[in-house]
């Protein structure tokens, strides 16, 4: 065999070894993160990839939100087809916060302990799928609360005689959530216009009056574990708002003295600040009306964050309309194209 036969062979092996690297080095768009584990049986989960001693678990709201500036949803209900509202509010987040991870907590949602379980998850709701940066993980409240102050309230309380126990239990979520983790909480009826540039901040839905509907802090703040501990020794449950709003603003009492606000400038009680109402409420709860309202001459919103459209409010259970005009299909058309696209042309919104 010839010197220049025998470099032509190997220069053609190289080139295929170099075809079925490229091939075979493609990683799954998933949630899940590959173990090579030698001589481990394959299961269902990995029946498209041919070798044996490859397998998958599943990424954790830990691994996930690890960075602590993820976005946080909850649903607490079992419902597994929320408001077209909902997915608006998560696409928006997804949409101005590209580089975070967006993780919703479904009360609804089955353990997700394979690729199969990660696929069917995604799959009910199309229009966020396509986001990489969208998560969806169980609310295991029990989980959740332990090691935390909340604990013995979780295993105390009766739901069943609990006048509002979808939303103090709502409550009691999203501080456990952001103790653990930190990032930013939101209400699923807020719809994001632009990031919000403060770690540690409370939303001032009034002068001196503190929302819970968004709010942000670093993991393990002093300012959840004060809020969780006040949350079980001055239990109300019977009382609207008592463990949310009120309750922050108990807290933030204990921090200072909360100042006036001057103009639409923010304000600091100690390191956390305190948002203007323009940043997230410029249209008030007694007026939500508004957004289902058509507008003749459409609002920036340039002094917002977010906005909140007071679902809890909208007893008359008014919806996004398109072709109606109004404030919020606007919001729609800009803050969630994907999800008005897929109602606009009738598409189904849920697998």
């Amino acid at each position: 065999m010839s010197k220049g036969f025998r470099i032509c062979i190997i220069l053609l092996m190289l080139m295929a070894c170099g075809f079925f690297y490229r091939k075979t080095s493609k990683q799954p768009s998933t949630i899940f993160k590959s173990i090579i584990s030698p001589g481990s049986k394959s299961s269902s989960s990995s029946s498209t990839y041919p070798a044996t001693n490859v397998s998958f678990s599943p990424i954790s709201s830990m691994d996930v939100l690890r960075k602590g500036n993820g976005i946080i949803f909850i649903e607490t209900t079992d419902r597994m087809k929320p408001p077209s509202l909902v997915l608006c509010a998560i696409e928006s987040a997804a949409r101005v916060y590209k580089d975070r991870s967006v993780a919703f907590f479904m009360k609804g949602l089955p353990d997700i302990n394979t690729m199969e379980d990660e696929l069917k998850a995604r799959n009910r709701f199309p229009t966020l799928s396509s986001f990489d940066n969208v998560y969806f993980f169980p609310l295991q409240m029990e989980k959740l609360f332990s090691d935390t102050p909340l604990m013995p309230w979780y295993k105390k309380v009766n739901p069943k005689f609990e006048r509002y126990w979808t939303h103090v239990s709502s409550d009691g979520c999203r501080l456990a959530l952001i103790w653990r983790h930190g990032g930013i909480y939101m209400d699923s009826d807020i719809i994001s216009m632009r990031p919000i540039p403060d770690v540690n901040f409370l939303a001032a839905q009034s002068s001196q009056y503190s929302s819970n509907g968004i709010f942000g802090l670093i993991n393990h703040h002093i300012f959840s574990w004060k809020s969780m501990e006040s949350f079980v020794q001055n239990y109300k449950g019977a009382i609207w708002g008592h463990q949310g709003p009120q309750l922050f603003t108990r807290i933030l009492n204990q921090f200072c003295v909360i100042p006036q606000f001057k103009s639409t400038e923010d304000v600091k009680c100690g390191n956390i600040s305190f948002l203007h109402p323009q940043r997230f409420y410029p249209i008030p709860y007694p007026a939500w009306r508004r957004y289902y309202d058509v507008w003749q001459n459409v609002q920036t919103f340039n002094d917002s964050y977010a906005l909140h459209l007071w679902n809890f409010m909208n007893q008359e259970q008014k919806s996004m309309v398109p072709g109606s005009n109004t404030l919020i299909e606007h919001l729609y058309k800009q803050y969630c194209p994907t999800t008005y696209g897929a109602l606009e042309r009738n598409q189904p919104i849920y697998g």
